[in-house]
């Protein structure tokens, strides 16, 4: 029986190993991400008893042997751990050299090969955390950057209030890099996103436009205050002109100026290369 490959990735957190990534291998040529130092589940097949024997090997090393008649298991490697009831590979504490390409060949009961696919596996290093910077420009324009730290070919996305920015809002750049200028008046809750294939990371922060700052006042019913004022009336500003009433349920706890950094798992992604 002829083995069936194909790609599916979807990124999970990991307690204390890190990320543990799966990948969905019984399709020729299907291309797997793992993270650095993290784990990587990849289905090879349904199940192993439906051949006789295959081998997985990757630079002329066979990394796993399996042998029906007497069920024969070999495992050079002890970060390797295989279940042949559901046909998956464990890989545990990715490293680098583990990116390259796998080969599974699959024998008959006369000893001839009577299948063999191909899987390109590339281990990429997580991005960790994103820090956003923003200055104002001699014309009231600012300049926004967002930092990542770690993080193997990073893509970057932004979004304000929740919508992409708009040619009328950016004075240069575009929202797929990490520096952008916003153009004069443009103001609100401003988010940065840096995602690869294995980790996805977002920083935000609340802009006010130039000579202006964010600041919330707590008043002693809970309502929370939010408002951009002038930075020199920042002093004599009472709380109680042109005050903007949130809600009167949000708690004095609750403070949305400061930055704030989310790690989630970026969108399932097929791929039969």
């Amino acid at each position: 029986m002829e083995a069936v490959f194909g790609l599916m990735v979807v990124v999970l957190l990991g307690v204390s190993h890190g990320i543990e990534t799966y990948c969905d291998g019984r399709k020729n040529g299907a291309q797997c991400y793992g993270a650095l130092g993290g784990t990587l589940v990849l289905q090879l097949m349904n199940d192993a008893a439906e051949y006789h024997s295959f081998d997985w090997i990757k630079n002329q090393s066979n990394l796993l042997r399996w042998r029906s008649n007497n069920s024969v298991i070999i495992l050079p490697d002890n970060r390797l751990f295989f279940t042949p009831s559901n046909g998956t590979l464990r890989m545990n504490n990715l490293r680098r050299n583990y990116s390259g390409e796998y080969t599974l060949k699959i024998t008959n009961e006369n000893g001839e090969i009577s299948a063999r696919q191909t899987l390109h596996l590339f281990i990429q290093a997580p991005v960790s955390s994103v820090l956003l910077d923003s200055e104002c420009l001699s014309e009231g324009q600012m300049r926004v950057s967002c930092s990542s730290k770690g993080g193997d070919s990073p893509q970057y996305s932004w979004t304000l209030d929740g919508r992409t920015l708009t040619d009328a809002e950016l004075l240069s750049g575009n929202t797929e890099t990490n520096i952008i200028t916003l153009k004069q008046h443009v103001s609100g809750h401003l988010v940065c996103s840096v995602r690869n294939k294995v980790s996805h990371v977002s920083s935000s922060k609340r802009l006010c436009t130039c000579d202006f700052i964010f600041i919330n006042r707590t008043l002693s019913d809970g309502t929370l205050i939010l408002k951009c004022v002038l930075a020199a009336e920042q002093s004599t500003t009472t709380g109680k002109e042109t005050e903007i009433k949130v809600s009167s349920t949000v708690k004095p706890t609750t403070n949305i100026t400061s930055s704030i950094q989310t790690l989630t798992p970026p969108p399932v992604q097929w791929d039969n290369k």
